[in-house]
């Protein structure tokens, strides 16, 4: 009897998914775990398997349509076996990518950290497990398979791993620039919106009226730690300014769990373990990954686990568990020369920090006109959970850590 291949969520909040490419063809034989399409979600491009033995027998959704999770968007069965066709998905859309979702409910509790992958991941018949389309563009690219770490179910190595271990992530198309002649009136454009641009709205516009935000500022001395930065640069070690405010951020949690509570309907959540998200700008818009448990780990750590986040997270290639959750969110535009600004909430967090730029500014210090790195930082609260006095003895606490640095290391 035929079997219909229905899309799974691929994400907690996934709602509906792209079909951006069919790796097998109507007529193909499949076996169970063979990777027969490739979909889209607001986050992530993942590879979707055949949990049947048979053959390919009729594609309901074409490339470049969506559809919701759960309905079906193929069907598999034995060689010319007839398939119900009133059953078929209608697209969610065609072509325009649609993986709309309403805004985020993370786990009610602060995930565990992901476990890496071990290197070589093999199989029990003692071969490395991956998908054919992975082993396909490890052999055109000359990548060892054996050397990849899986992300893919039960550690099957994916598509996305493989490009990652190339270094040959795929290159954003770009956009001609228009050539204006004086005079010439050209139509506006209208442009497709991206699933991650599209919930980025639909999050904003409900997060933003209907959640109570506070905002808090305080200036703070950075000299301390720019001296820490230095210190670790001549001892080979690499750390930067953002992953020391990520440390204190998360220490300073720690020490007031009151920020680390979320408001779940009628109650208050009190999480335990301390999650930082670390908002990173990607070409659809923003994304952030969570640094688990950071409160617990060196500063050379979380710069080593910040970076592979954010390349991964450029490549679309995290997994849901790797940017849902979190106690609270550093968003820092200081690379950009923005002094301040304010953040909107993350929710269901209670708290996320905007940073900005440290800048050498005058300031005085007993009595006297000095010269002085300083930074702004700026938490945007949600007043259901947090009140100002609240908030304003937590970044206390913050300022006390990064203008004493040494205090995050003992």
């Amino acid at each position: 009897m035929a079997t219909a291949v229905e899309l799974p969520a691929l994400s907690p909040t996934m709602k509906e998914g792209k079909i951006t490419k069919w790796l097998k063809k109507e007529g193909d034989k499949v076996s169970s775990g063979t990777a027969i399409a490739e979909v889209e979600t607001d986050k992530s491009n993942l590879e979707i398997e055949a949990y049947d033995d048979g053959v390919l027998l009729k594609i309901l959704v074409p490339e470049g349509s969506a559809a919701p999770v759960g309905s079906p968007i193929a069907w598999i069965g034995k060689a010319g076996e007839k398939v119900d066709e009133s059953a078929a998905a209608k697209p969610a859309a065609a072509p325009a990518p649609k993986q709309e979702e309403k805004p985020a409910e993370p786990a009610k509790a602060a995930a565990p950290a992901a476990k890496p992958a071990e290197k070589p991941v093999p199989a029990t018949n003692g071969r490395v497990r991956a998908s054919p389309l992975a082993k396909r563009i490890a052999a055109e690219n000359g990548v060892d398979l054996s050397s990849v770490a899986g992300s893919g179910p039960q550690g099957r190595i994916v598509k996305r791993d493989v490009e990652g271990a190339a270094a040959k992530p795929a290159a954003a198309k770009a956009r001609a620039p228009v050539t204006i002649t004086r005079g010439e009136r050209i139509k506006p454009e209208a442009l497709p919106i991206s699933g991650m641009r599209k919930v980025i709205s639909q999050r904003l516009t409900e997060v933003k009226p209907g959640v109570p935000h506070f905002y808090l500022t305080v200036e703070l001395e950075m000299d301390q730690a720019l001296k820490l930065r230095e210190e670790a640069k001549a001892q080979d070690t690499k750390i930067s300014v953002n992953d020391i405010v990520v440390k204190a951020t998360a220490i300073a949690v720690r020490r007031f769990p009151r920020i680390n509570q979320q408001m779940d309907g009628d109650k208050l959540l009190q999480l335990h373990n301390v999650d930082v998200g670390v908002a990173v700008a990607i070409e659809d818009g923003l994304i952030t990954p969570v640094v688990r448990d950071a409160d617990q780990k060196g500063l050379a750590e979380i710069n080593a686990e910040v970076r592979e986040l954010a390349e991964r997270a450029k490549k679309k290639a995290l997994k849901p568990e790797e940017y849902s959750g979190g106690s609270i969110t550093v968003s820092n535009l200081g690379m950009y020369g923005i002094d301040d600004f304010i953040a909107v909430l993350n929710p269901p967090q209670a708290a996320i920090l905007a940073v900005g730029a440290v800048t050498p500014k005058p300031v005085v210090r007993d009595g006297q006109i000095v010269i002085r790195n300083m930074m702004t930082v700026t938490l945007s609260g949600d007043h259901r959970v947090i009140d100002g006095a609240v908030g304003a003895e937590y970044l206390k606490e913050l300022r006390a850590l990064l203008e004493h640095p040494l205090r995050l290391l003992l």
